[in-house]
């Protein structure tokens, strides 16, 4: 079994001056739920190379066993220092795709041509897409066989209006991912602000926020056993 995790390159948080990327626990917790399970696994981004850290999901409230262990992980450290060109990769080379939110994914990915592309050979070939948080995003300009959106008519989540009210980014993000989901015809649906809650539809399979990370990872599996 092989999963591609694609991650942002995008650094900046708006015209804030501060930096954001890709949320740490987002990636560490379904990183080691897939690779304990014996799941083979690549790294890529649209730049290639190391993808931005948003500083604040690095801080002790933040922290979990998973973000802990990568920090002690050396072998994770260098994948991850080292993610491949998005470009480059092939759908036709791996089972299914996960990408961990961070607010990054909202700039880049969502209107990434090699990642729409990607999500769409991964749907038509009958291979699960998984996203947490604000990575959901990335499904929004997606188009299945027949031409319509990908998520419409789809039970999806993602961060919710409220949580991002609560991190004070509302009037920062380009756009509030729920609207965006609600607008695209995605069947919208959220729990209560920071409590896990996954969602699968068909091949999709998407998180509301980091805490639902590891429960987007056990999905996954569990769709492609």
């Amino acid at each position: 079994m092989k999963v591609l995790i694609v991650l942002t390159s995008h650094d900046q948080l708006g015209d804030t001056g501060e930096k954001t990327g890709f949320w740490l626990e987002e990636f560490a917790s379904p990183y080691y739920r897939l690779r304990d399970a014996g799941v083979s696994l690549v790294l890529a981004s649209p730049s290639g190379g190391q993808p931005p850290l948003d500083p604040k999901s690095s801080a002790p409230d933040f922290q979990t066993d998973d973000t802990r262990r990568f920090d002690s992980d050396q072998e994770a450290q260098q994948a991850l220092a080292n993610t491949t060109v998005l470009a480059d990769v092939s759908a036709d080379d791996f089972d299914a795709v996960f990408y961990p939110g961070g607010h990054g994914p909202l700039w880049d990915l969502h209107a990434d041509t090699h990642s729409i592309a990607l999500i769409e050979a991964f749907i038509a070939s009958g291979k699960p897409v998984a996203a947490v948080c604000h990575a959901p995003a990335v499904l929004l300009k997606a188009k299945d066989a027949a031409g319509e959106v990908l998520v419409k008519g789809k039970k999806v989540t993602g961060f919710s209006n409220s949580e991002e009210a609560a991190v004070g980014l509302t009037d920062v993000v380009p756009y509030l991912l729920e609207d965006e989901l609600a607008d695209a015809g995605g069947l919208y649906q959220k729990a209560d602000d920071w409590t896990s809650l996954v969602l699968t539809d068909g091949l999709i399979i998407t998180g509301q926020n980091p805490g639902s990370s590891a429960a987007v990872a056990q999905a996954l599996l569990e769709a492609l056993t």
